[in-house]
């Protein structure tokens, strides 16, 4: 009895026996032996991944058959792959990769790159970024995608070093072979409010202060290749610098004197943050939060002085009032007539 087997035209047929592949069968019918018939496996041509053991066979015992219908997609330490299915881009291969995939006449590409040229060609970056109905492109993870809007700047660091500063809008990079981050900075104005600090002044009265800094980078590159962190050095020189400027100086002269902290915490930090790339437009304090017994201390003195201040008034109006009337009875001794005139007026009112 004789087997029959067909294979359409996307298909090949692979005939085996024992495990051993001899034969490639085209699209057509074809018949088979009854006796000792061989193994068939279909592969359909869609551009799939050969199975590893499959592709390492073929490679070893039939290298004719992968020159005819495979895609050999064997990479460098250094490079990587965009395999691209109809000029749609499947799949970024990482460096090193060792595949076959089966051909679709010449629909199926793949593109090398050198992963020592770090920025990512444009028109890969746009085809992994670009919607796709089928989901997102395989590997995708290999690329770093920077997005720098307007007013801001991109600080790129590679293998640790910084980079030259990357202007407004979209890049991409290997982190193939690279330690590759990027940080996206704003060049306007900025506010970094300081807040909840608990310091010590010179007398030992503890004070909670809330301060406010405005400031803006006057050199990104010099800040971020000296410093990790720019935004948390001036955090910690604000605190440092309030620090000295409270615990320097009693609660009378900070009360007497509520500029000094702004001036002093301005002059220090603007002088130490300078060389790092960074400047301070203003600064001041907005709270001086007193703990609850020296409130009530504060508001028995002020009441105190509000008092004595009524009691000084008072006794003003008393003063002028009993000289109002000495005055009056000067006048009235001296002359006779505003005398009678005064106590016909008083006979008035009386009456």
């Amino acid at each position: 009895m004789i087997k029959k087997i067909s294979v359409r035209k996307d298909q090949l047929a692979l005939l085996s026996r024992n495990g051993d592949y001899y034969k490639v069968l085209h699209a057509g019918e074809h018949l088979l032996p009854w006796l000792n018939t061989p193994e068939v496996l279909l592969i359909t041509l869609d551009g799939s991944e050969v199975p590893d053991v499959l592709a390492d066979y073929l490679r070893r015992f039939q290298p004719d058959w992968v020159e005819k219908y495979c895609l050999v997609a064997d990479l460098s330490e250094i490079e990587a792959g965009a395999l691209y299915m109809d000029g749609i881009l499947q799949e970024i291969l990482p460096p090193s990769t060792r595949r076959l995939y089966w051909r679709v006449e010449d629909d199926l590409t793949l593109v090398r790159m050198n992963t020592q040229q770090v920025q990512v060609q444009t028109e890969v970056m746009n085809a992994v970024l670009q919607p796709r109905r089928k989901g997102a492109v395989k590997g995708r993870d290999a690329i770093l995608t920077v997005q720098v809007p307007a007013w801001h700047v991109g600080v790129l660091k590679i293998d640790g070093e910084t980079q030259a500063l990357l202007p407004p809008g979209l890049t991409a990079y290997w982190k193939i072979n690279h330690l590759v981050d990027a940080e996206v900075v704003d060049t306007r104005l900025q506010v970094l409010e300081v807040s909840g600090q608990e310091i010590l002044t010179k007398d030992k009265v503890n004070l909670r202060i809330n301060l406010a800094a405005n400031w803006r980078y006057s050199d990104v590159l010099l800040a971020f290749s000296q410093l990790t962190k720019p935004i948390d050095h001036l955090y910690r020189e604000l605190q440092f610098a309030l620090r000295e400027a409270v615990g320097t100086r009693t609660l009378d002269e900070l009360l007497e004197d509520k500029q000094v902290i702004d001036d002093v915490v301005s002059e220090q930090v603007k002088s130490r943050m300078l060389p790092f790339g960074m400047e301070i437009a203003s600064l001041g304090v907005k709270d001086i939060v007193l703990p609850g017994d020296m409130k009530n201390i504060l508001a028995q003195l002020v009441e105190a002085e509000k008092s004595a201040q009524a009691n000084v008034i008072r006794r003003r109006e008393e003063t002028a009032a009993t000289r109002s009337l000495l005055n009056t009875a000067k006048v009235m001794e001296n002359n006779p007539v505003a005398l009678r005139l005064k106590r016909a007026r008083n006979a008035g009112e009386s009456g």
